[in-house]
């Protein structure tokens, strides 16, 4: 990647990065959610390690660590689309394709700024979970920071997903920025193994990268075990997944230029 390249794609993040510098509500933000519910399931998992059962106390674990795990590909795909959003609330996605800004590199600004939001959101989530619950996610060994990446690449991919919708179909799709993650969560295996899932379903369920990266965890707190099968089958699912949605964005900008719509989108 040149230099010139480094530097557009640098801008673009450093125009993100600037909306925070004199404004705690934004940077507020960022950390509620993953502080809230990393909270509310904190007490759950308090409840359940406080019965006298020793299930009840390795559950409370799993769930707490799939709490905080799932932030990570909430945070990261909400911190791409709503990037891209804000682009287009301020009337700026036309003016930025002025310059010699690609596509790619669009892209490539939007996935930068996203994993420092996701980090300002979740790292402070982690840390209070083990100063509150006695719970750290480094518990499962190095191998959490191949979780942290593959549920980021899902959550890029999903993330690429919706701003191509909101390029063909503007305000219509915006609400998906929001959405699409939640909806995903029950078929994800988030707090519960894929097995628990209906037959039929559990098929539908190991396509979904963060299935794997789930069962991983399990197998790592409960077994004390990385399950590399899992892990590679994560990576394989999102390189699909990054490939297909990484096409389908390119085309969908490329219909939205040529139809005019970067510069009124979202009207």
């Amino acid at each position: 990647m040149s230099a010139l390249v480094l530097r557009r794609v640098w801008g673009l993040m450093y125009r993100h990065l600037a909306l925070y510098r004199r404004s705690w509500p934004r940077l507020l933000e960022l950390v509620y959610w993953p502080v809230l519910q990393m909270t509310v399931w904190g007490f759950v998992t308090a409840y359940l390690a406080g019965v006298q059962n020793d299930v009840a106390s390795v559950a409370a674990g799993v769930l707490l660590g799939g709490v905080l795990l799932w932030e990570v590909a909430i945070r990261s795909q909400m911190g791409f689309a709503i990037s891209f959003l804000e682009e287009i609330w301020s009337r700026n996605l036309g003016h930025v394709f002025v310059s010699p800004l690609r596509p790619q590199e669009l892209v490539a600004g939007l996935v930068g700024i996203s994993a420092i939001r996701m980090l300002v959101g979740v790292i402070p989530a982690v840390l209070l979970a083990f100063a509150l619950y006695n719970f750290g996610l480094w518990r499962m060994g190095p191998v959490v920071v191949l979780f942290f990446a593959a549920l980021m690449m899902m959550g890029w991919a999903v993330a690429l997903g919706v701003t191509s919708l909101i390029l063909r179909h503007g305000a219509g799709a915006e609400p998906l920025a929001w959405s699409v993650l939640f909806g995903l969560t029950p078929f994800a295996a988030v707090f519960y193994p894929v097995s628990v899932l209906p037959d039929w379903l559990e098929p539908i369920a190991l396509l979904i990268p963060a299935a794997h990266v789930f069962e991983g965890m399990r197998a790592a707190l409960l077994e004390a075990r990385i399950a590399w099968g899992h892990l590679a089958a994560a990576f394989a699912l999102n390189l699909v997944w990054l490939g297909g949605m990484g096409w389908l964005f390119l085309r969908q900008f490329e219909g939205a230029r040529v139809r005019g719509a970067l510069l009124n989108i979202g009207e």
